[in-house]
């Protein structure tokens, strides 16, 4: 299936794709005529004025898909301002997708400054050799999910014994991740390849579906097909997800700078989290115009998507932050994964502590 063509049931049903999650992935497609680069004029990181007369230039941002209702805190923090308010002349928030080169590819290649990735991506890009480390998450909790019919429904991982559960062949590492976490093996359920529209699940095919989950149940909802679902974060694999991304020597050179951004980036967020319908009319209306997207649906997928953002520790933390015992779940969980990385080689969060230190009234 093509990346940008849409389904019955919704646009960016394929972004389940775990192209955007797989380490390196596409690397060697040639991204350049979609990555941005970075902007040589941001010559001095220490503070000095800049070409374009601001204190840190222009930066290329990756996101991890296509200009959905995802990347909503950014579309904030562009559109008001906060990006120009931190010391940046501009922001380019570049489209990811399929077809495009991955952020730890993008990184590395200096194409990108930062780029908003996953965990299960970005520690095995570090453990062949890129200097790079997580700073801050968008998502306290992973999207993925089962969805399945609300008149036959499976509600837990024990649930799928004997079932036929639909996944997609780029997403069978993390639903063996999954299996694995909870006791199971691959021959306890039926796996059926599947592609990217749920149009099987809805026609009765398979019990199950691999989903993310702000995306498929609100549109098999929409579609009239009643469904439940359960989360992969709420058994024994909760990885983050949207994670901020950058090269060791942003934060060692650039701490300054990446502290700025993350300002804007909570800023932006603190939005998005605040007003779901305006979330959503900027991703329909302008940063993702090109996509035809549903107003309606991505108002709702705000919405659903406040709840992985907003959590008891986030609240209490501050939005992006992740506490020691979150950062140890996901380094379990990768382990699950089959990808052993210990914790200070993937994640460095003293600098958004710093920010939240320093400025105690982003809380």
């Amino acid at each position: 299936m093509n990346p940008v063509q849409r389904s019955s049931f919704g646009p960016n049903l394929n972004r389940r794709s775990l192209l955007r999650y797989s380490a390196l992935a596409g690397a060697a497609l040639g991204g350049a005529s979609l990555l941005a680069a970075c902007g040589d004029d941001s010559k001095d990181s220490s503070g000095g004025s800049v070409a374009d007369g601001s204190k840190y230039g222009s930066v290329a941002i990756q996101l991890s898909w296509l200009k959905n209702i995802e990347f909503a805190g950014e579309y904030f923090a562009d559109s008001k301002g906060y990006y120009k308010e931190a010391g940046f002349g501009s922001v380019n928030l570049i489209a990811g997708g399929a077809a495009s080169t991955s952020v730890e590819a993008g990184l590395d290649t200096g194409k990108v400054w930062l780029g908003t990735s996953a965990p299960q991506t970005t520690a095995p890009a570090i453990l062949e050799g890129l200097p790079a480390k997580i700073v801050a998450t968008t998502y306290q909790k992973n999207p993925f999910c089962i969805v399945s019919s609300a008149a036959k429904p499976i509600k837990t991982p024990q649930d799928m014994k004997g079932r036929k559960i639909g996944v997609q062949d780029t997403n069978q590492l993390i639903f063996n991740a999954l299996l694995n976490a909870n006791g199971m093996k691959p021959s306890d359920v039926t796996i059926v390849p599947a592609q990217y529209d749920p149009t099987p699940l809805a026609n009765g095919e398979v019990d199950g579906w691999v989903s993310y989950v702000t995306n498929e149940p609100i549109t098999l909802t929409a579609k009239g097909f009643q469904n439940t679902n359960f989360l992969f974060a709420d058994y024994n694999l909760p990885l983050v997800a949207e994670t901020l991304t950058v090269k060791q020597s942003t934060i060692d050179k650039e701490r300054d700078k990446l502290k700025a951004f993350l300002i804007a980036e909570i800023k932006g967020w603190k939005d998005a989290v605040a007003n779901p319908a305006e979330s959503a009319r900027l991703a329909v209306e302008v940063y993702g115009k090109d996509q035809k997207l549903d107003l309606n649906e991505q108002t709702q997928e705000a919405t659903a998507q406040n709840g992985l953002v907003v959590s008891a520790d986030s609240t209490a933390n501050g939005l992006l932050t992740m506490t020691d015992q979150l950062i140890e779940q996901n380094i379990a969980a990768l382990r699950n994964a089959k990808i052993d990385i210990k914790a200070d080689q993937l994640f460095d969060l003293s600098v958004l502590r710093e920010v939240y230190a320093e400025n105690p009234g982003l809380k």
